[in-house]
């Protein structure tokens, strides 16, 4: 399992997961990945899959204010892919990819909505 691969990686760089919050889409929700999170102390906040029966069914935590956030999040990745071939030509050292990400993170909210 890559979750394995990941924890001992972070185990190895002696990063504690114990109370670590992780927001997943219902791609991982199976009993396995979330015992793997529970005996790691991770605080797992997964979206259900629709399809293993009513969200009533479990006792598992699911805070879907959080989980909504997490698109706010997830689309940002994309918007900065989109700049692609300004970052080829340009982000060429750490501090232009420092300033690329500065820039993106301080533009206002309409310009990073626009689509490219």
């Amino acid at each position: 399992m890559q979750f394995e691969v990941v924890t001992a990686t972070l185990d190895r760089a002696d990063i504690k997961t114990e109370g670590l919050f992780l927001d997943a889409d219902a791609g991982f929700d199976s009993k396995d990945f979330r015992s793997a999170c529970a005996r790691r102390d991770i605080n797992a906040n997964i979206c259900f899959k629709k399809r293993n029966g009513s969200v009533d069914d479990g006792d598992e935590y699911f805070d879907r204010d959080l989980y909504d956030q997490r698109y706010a999040v997830e689309r940002t990745n994309p918007w900065i892919d989109s700049f692609r071939s300004l970052l080829n030509r340009f982000d060429t050292t750490i501090e232009c990819w420092k300033g690329f990400n500065y820039l993106h993170s301080n533009c206002p909210e309409k310009i990073q909505n626009k689509k490219v």
